[in-house]
């Protein structure tokens, strides 16, 4: 596996203090200039024949989290991976924080179970929960870090009483359970709202976008106050056989370049 931390610098400090930022960023956006921003592609565009290579090549070619997209057929209306594969990962050989995204219900099962197969990080919606400050506190039990997923409708006043016991929130941006859709642009507003959110509480919060991120619109979503970067499709795909060359999509997302 390729040493991950010797590349992670190069992620914190995006721009020099006195280069000029990109137009979307102000001067005084101190967070666009400081900010450690991550990749987290989906091991959903993977070929799962040879899911352990292509996940390896993909994390050479510059990914820093391994994104889980976990669904139920239940809670939305598609069908994907358990921790099997989750444990399977690690058996071959995958040192990188795994993200674990459950589309479930309920979900405190399955929060034990993917504990147990190595997961790093577990978020959950909060309609799936009976109780989201014990589902949360069972995550950090676990010895997981832990978060909420908001859905394109769901409020950010969810998540205001339990901060203390988050250590990701993660903001849909499209509506979960089905590939291909386009990204709601109402959701910028909703992260400038979330980042002074976390901002304010003084807790140490991921913040992630999930859906319809890419080249055109990822650093307007940075800069928006997302740290945490997700996509699928076209991270994974072009580039879990080529890790040779870093792929495009990670500069962008590195230097937040329009």
């Amino acid at each position: 596996m390729p040493d991950k931390t010797a590349r992670l610098p190069n992620r914190g400090k995006v721009f020099a203090p006195k280069t000029v930022l990109p137009h979307h960023c102000r001067s005084t956006d101190l967070w666009c200039v400081m900010t450690d921003f991550l990749i987290a592609p989906s091991i959903l565009a993977a070929d799962f024949a040879r899911l352990g290579d292509e996940v390896d090549n993909v994390l050479e070619a510059g990914a820093d989290i391994v994104h889980f997209d976990v669904m139920d057929n239940h809670y939305v209306p598609n069908l994907t991976i358990g921790p099997m594969v989750c444990k399977a990962l690690r058996d071959h050989g995958v040192t990188a924080p795994i993200d674990v995204h459950l589309m479930v219900q309920p979900v405190d099962d399955l929060i034990r179970m993917f504990a147990d197969a190595g997961a790093t990080y577990i978020t959950f919606h909060p309609e799936a929960s009976n109780h989201i400050d014990r589902s949360l506190q069972l995550v950090r039990d676990l010895g997981c870090k832990a978060g909420l997923v908001l859905n394109p409708g769901t409020s950010l006043e969810t998540t205001r009483w339990v901060m203390d016991k988050m250590d990701m929130l993660l903001l849909m941006s499209v509506n979960p359970g089905f590939g291909g859709q386009k990204f709601i642009p109402a959701t910028l507003d909703k992260l400038r709202e979330a980042r002074q959110r976390i901002d304010d509480s003084g807790y140490d919060i991921r913040l992630e976008v999930d859906g319809g991120v890419g080249i055109s619109n990822i650093g307007e979503i940075a800069a928006a106050g997302a740290d945490t970067l997700f996509e699928k499709s076209p991270i994974m795909e072009p580039y879990a056989s080529a890790p040779s060359s870093r792929p495009t999509q990670f500069t962008i997302g590195l230097s937040i370049t329009p």
